[in-house]
């Protein structure tokens, strides 16, 4: 019995004084963490979606804190958005610009009547896999292949699959600019771009580099660098068979008129059609 009652005594010390080291190792090397981290990061949304850039929201809060002046002005929060960056700089001292809101385009509009399928995938319904191995359903090589990664990946349920079209579709209302769909897009069909006045964007939702008769036998509202909207605004481009419309292009001014120049339907213009 003694020897039972020393062996324990023996452990039970071997423990106390292990637990005293350990605590004392932790306390001289523990990393003293700036209180004001915890606090840059109640006052963001915590859905840690990536949109900012960062690993999530800590990393993001972490970053404010160590930003000099010129950095933070870099720094931005889409979900938060321009509420969210005031306070934290009023909390860090510094001044926030004024940030424009972002919301996704798809440029693609490939849809089933379009672009008809012209054969059957049969395989995992993911984007991402099918487009390892073939091009799109309707062969267009750079069109929607259909299947909603998109969809899953966005937070903020501003995609959703129309099932009349078989393409995704962004909910305005609900898009934040995160960027996820960006991201996760094979075809990179999604672009960022400001909400713009009144909500008013024009762009070409069309990213098929092939010439214009080959672009029209996949999609038949393919771009066919016809050049009629680089006749009309100078900043438009037309480069590899395709035409860009960067986003500081006037849609208020130019939009409609863009749009209606179009012969294939590719501009996409927002505002109202009419009037």
């Amino acid at each position: 019995m003694n020897a039972i009652v020393i062996n324990i005594l023996i452990v039970g010390g071997i423990s106390f004084f292990s637990a005293i080291i350990l605590y004392w190792v932790s306390q001289k090397f523990s990393v003293r963490e700036n209180p004001k981290i915890k606090k840059i990061e109640s006052l963001l949304p915590n859905v840690n979606c990536g949109g900012c850039g960062k690993a999530g929201c800590r990393d993001f809060a972490q970053s404010c804190v160590k930003a000099d002046k010129e950095t933070f002005a870099k720094l931005y929060c889409t979900v938060g958005g321009q509420t969210v960056m005031e306070k934290i700089g009023r909390e860090l001292g510094f001044e926030v610009a004024e940030h424009e809101a972002l919301v996704a385009v798809l440029r693609c509009n490939g849809t089933c009547e379009n672009a008809p399928s012209k054969f059957e995938y049969v395989g995992l319904k993911s984007c991402r896999m099918a487009a390892r191995i073939t091009t799109s359903q309707s062969e267009c090589p750079t069109g929607c292949v259909r299947f909603g990664d998109c969809v899953k990946a966005c937070k903020f349920g501003a995609l959703k699959l129309s099932k009349e079209t078989g393409m995704p579709v962004v909910d305005t209302d609900k898009c934040i600019g995160c960027g996820a769909c960006v991201r996760i897009c094979p075809k990179q069909l999604f672009e960022l771009r400001p909400r713009g006045k009144n909500n008013e964007r024009v762009y070409v939702a069309c990213r098929n580099t092939q010439k214009g008769a080959e672009a029209r036998k996949n999609c038949k509202v393919a771009c066919i660098a016809c050049q009629k909207c680089a006749k009309i605004c100078n900043e438009i481009k037309i480069e590899n068979n395709l035409s860009y419309i960067p986003s500081s292009v006037d849609a208020q001014k130019y939009g409609k008129q863009l749009a209606d120049a179009c012969p294939t339907g590719a501009i996409h213009y927002t505002g109202k059609k009419e009037g």
